[in-house]
């Protein structure tokens, strides 16, 4: 009895959920700019509603009551995730969260008016009140969940990471870069230049042939659509998943990168369960695993040599056929294996990419902590920038902390899932190449069934049944290690 009234909760609160999801992709794509005052009231009002019915004191009591019953297995496990999440709820105060999705809303909306001039000084009282409402959130979730302030954070989004045990990963990825990049670097440029693109490439076409690309690799656009926002983001619900990307003329592969990293988030949100959309089992596990399905279709998948064998042909359709002329297969990985330290994180390229994240990582545990202060993060993502990349952003913060909209939005305790899900995607790649060696065959046809039928059997049908250790180790054999991320990298540029 008490699970029927759970299953019905669930069935409510999934609709709040929808509401949300709808409104905040409409938000970032759709809505005119004088609409944000009343739109950051409506979102922070569902979010105090939907907060008040699943933090209910009552709730608690109808899990307790649940968990005696007798359950099937996989009943049994939906409760355990449901009181864990119960658990993270509680935390925070309705009122509380109305005040801080206000909060991140307003500073968002901002983020979007200011980021092209790269505008700090009229950002930061914004951002400053971010970052308060974050301090508050997470010392209220340490208290609760008996965590490390910063550590309660990363649980929101990657449930049972610690800093205890990313830190050194992190750490030795450090080291390793430290000393490929440059060889790396050093063994490109003893390649021929690449070629210029021949732009410009209207954005219409770049959109038909992401479409196209998304289609092959197995979205189903009856489930979902491609529009244009300020940072590449995947939203909506998994029966209506919302994408975007922004588009270049003078060039495609960006658009066409952000699309396919996107295209991964969309594929493992349209193959979870249908029948626990309304429980929190029915959910991806954390960001780490959401971000190894976006890193495995962008890096493992669309920067791998047999997609391009097959997608050459796909781009001179849709762009025209004079858009790569004269290009071999060569040429186009000139582009796509680039090696090149940048300013912009989306744009990195794989080698490069986990010291933009471990940056970040650096950084916002001293905001949280108030070892750094929000008006300092010019100075000292600078600092790091010019450590780990050898690039300056002092003058430019549009390229520099404003870059991204995590921050602005309040997501923090979400970069480490990029990097860690980088080393997953590796993982996941060697463990699908021992058991389907036609894995390269496949892809020079652009076939992709075989990639999707292992990840949906062994990724997201799964769900959040398991903690992601668990569910990575039942996949690959293996715990997560760095072994297989660093054995790509030297086997794809040295």
């Amino acid at each position: 009895m008490s699970f029927t009234k759970l299953d019905e909760l669930g069935r409510k609160l999934e609709a709040l959920e929808h509401a949300q999801a709808m409104l905040g992709v409409d938000e970032a794509v759709q809505m005119p700019s004088g609409g944000g005052e009343k739109r950051a009231e409506a979102m922070a009002t569902l979010a105090g509603m939907y907060h008040e019915m699943a933090a209910a004191p009552h709730v608690a009591e109808l899990i307790a009551d649940a968990e005696s019953e007798a359950l099937d297995e996989m009943r049994q496990a939906a409760l355990r995730e449901l009181r864990r999440t119960y658990t993270n709820l509680t935390c925070l105060s309705s009122d509380f969260v109305r005040r801080q999705v206000a909060a991140r809303i307003r500073s968002e909306q901002l983020w979007r008016e200011l980021r092209p001039t790269g505008n700090w000084k009229d950002f930061l009282p914004a951002f400053e009140g971010v970052v308060a409402t974050l301090r508050e959130e997470a010392q209220l979730r340490s208290d609760a969940l008996g965590l490390a302030p910063y550590d309660a954070m990363i649980e929101q989004y990657d449930p049972g990471s610690r800093t205890a045990e990313i830190t050194p990963v992190f750490a030795e990825l450090k080291s390793f870069l430290k000393n490929f990049i440059p060889r790396a670097i050093e063994a490109q440029q003893k390649k021929p230049p690449a070629k210029s693109f021949n732009a410009p490439f209207p954005v219409e076409k770049q959109k038909a042939l992401g479409q196209a690309i998304m289609k092959a690799l197995g979205f189903d656009f009856e489930h979902g659509r491609l529009d244009v926002s300020h940072h590449p983001f995947c939203g909506g619900v998994p029966t209506d998943v919302r994408m975007t990307t922004r588009y270049n003329e003078n060039e495609f592969l960006s658009a066409l990168m952000g699309i396919v990293h996107e295209t991964g988030h969309g594929l493992y949100e349209q193959g979870l369960p249908k029948q626990w959309a309304h429980w929190p089992l029915g959910r991806a596990r954390g960001m780490a695993m959401h971000e190894s399905q976006s890193l495995f279709v962008e890096k493992q998948i669309c920067r791998n040599p047999a997609f391009w064998e097959w997608a050459m042909p796909v781009v001179s359709e849709h762009l025209g056929a004079d858009a790569i002329a004269g290009w071999n297969l060569e040429d186009v990985l000139a582009h796509v294996h680039k090696i090149k330290p940048g300013l912009i994180r989306v744009d990195a390229d794989e080698a490069t990419y986990p010291l933009h994240v471990i940056l970040r990582y650096e950084l916002e545990q001293d905001l949280v902590t108030g070892k750094l202060a929000p008006r300092d993060v010019p100075e000292a993502w600078d600092a790091k920038m010019r450590e780990y990349l050898g690039l300056s952003t002092i003058d430019n913060p549009r390229d520099g902390p404003m870059q991204d909209v995590h921050w602005p939005s309040g997501a923090i305790g979400y970069f480490p899932s990029y990097t860690l899900g980088a080393l997953m995607a590796a993982q996941q790649w060697a463990a699908i190449e021992k058991t389907n060696p036609n894995i390269t065959h496949d892809m020079r046809r652009g076939d992709f069934s075989s990639l999707n039928k292992w990840r949906h059997g062994n990724i997201w049908s799964k769900a959040s049944t398991l903690s992601t250790p668990e569910l990575l180790k039942q996949a690959t054999g293996e715990p997560l290690n760095t072994r297989y991320f660093t054995e790509h990298l030297q086997r794809r540029y040295l």
